[in-house]
């Protein structure tokens, strides 16, 4: 299964449409499922993503109340095999968005992934030799990034293959 991961889309702030290199990295990889880590900011980022795959993620701090009680800001997915924790990154305790991440599932069986946003820094790391970390960047917002960014995740028989960060450069529709 081939999974795209993003956060922090801030629409429509950045536009009202998703960036066309967004939208032609899901084709080109093949894209079956949509995991969004919070930070929509409006159900229109929603309306997006749902047109071209599923969607499941998680509301953020600047996410109103359609899209916290549609998702709540915490969730478990499950999907061919393997289970990600997702938030967004911005409650709990912790001084920073990776601590709060990480805490935030720290009483759950051991998970595949934790997927969170909030800080716009991207991040690809395998903590124990089992569990991945993910924060995929942002595909709107780069702030102090080189890049616009959003995750890849592959499974296969049960288990995370890879996880990788795409990039581009223009956001433009």
């Amino acid at each position: 299964m081939r999974i795209a991961l993003v956060s922090d889309t801030h629409l429509p702030r950045f536009g009202r449409r998703l960036p066309r290199a967004l939208v032609d990295g899901f084709a080109h990889a093949g894209i079956e499922r949509i995991v969004h880590a919070g930070d929509w900011t409006d159900p229109l980022a929603l309306e997006l993503l749902e047109a071209i795959a599923p969607v499941d993620g998680v509301a953020g701090n600047n996410d109103g109340p359609e899209l916290h009680e549609r998702f709540g800001t915490r969730a478990i997915l499950g999907f061919d095999g393997i289970r990600i924790g997702v938030t967004h990154g911005h409650l709990g305790p912790g001084a920073t968005t990776r601590e709060r991440a990480l805490r935030a599932f720290a009483d759950e069986a051991p998970l595949d992934a934790i997927v969170f946003g909030h800080s716009h820094i991207p991040v690809v790391e395998r903590l124990d030799g089992r569990t991945w970390l993910v924060n995929p960047g942002s595909p709107t917002d780069k702030r102090r990034q080189p890049v616009f960014t959003w995750g890849l995740m592959t499974t296969e028989g049960g288990e995370i293959s890879q996880v990788e960060l795409r990039s581009y450069a223009d956001r433009s529709p």
